[in-house]
């Protein structure tokens, strides 16, 4: 790769702020700690596979097309 072109210097330029990091490095570390626990940790607690529980082996398609009819469906079930 050329070292003038701006795709190498924008890499060269990030990559030289992230090795010299001190503390950075402490905060990205925090910051993916927090992720994992946000996206894994809460998901598997608060958000359980509801289709899994819910839908026949096989007609979990079905289960959900038919639960997206149901709940798009109006309430008065007349058009307007």
């Amino acid at each position: 790769m050329d070292k003038q072109s701006l795709i190498y210097r924008i890499y060269d330029l990030y990559a030289d702020g992230f090795r010299n990091m001190t503390l950075g490095k402490t905060l990205w570390a925090v910051i993916i700690v927090k992720l994992l626990i946000i996206f894994v940790v809460l998901r598997l607690l608060f958000f359980p596979d509801y289709i899994e529980a819910n839908a026949p082996e096989g007609g979990e398609a079905d289960f959900v097309a038919t639960e997206m009819m149901q709940r798009g469906a109006p309430a008065g079930g007349g058009q307007h």
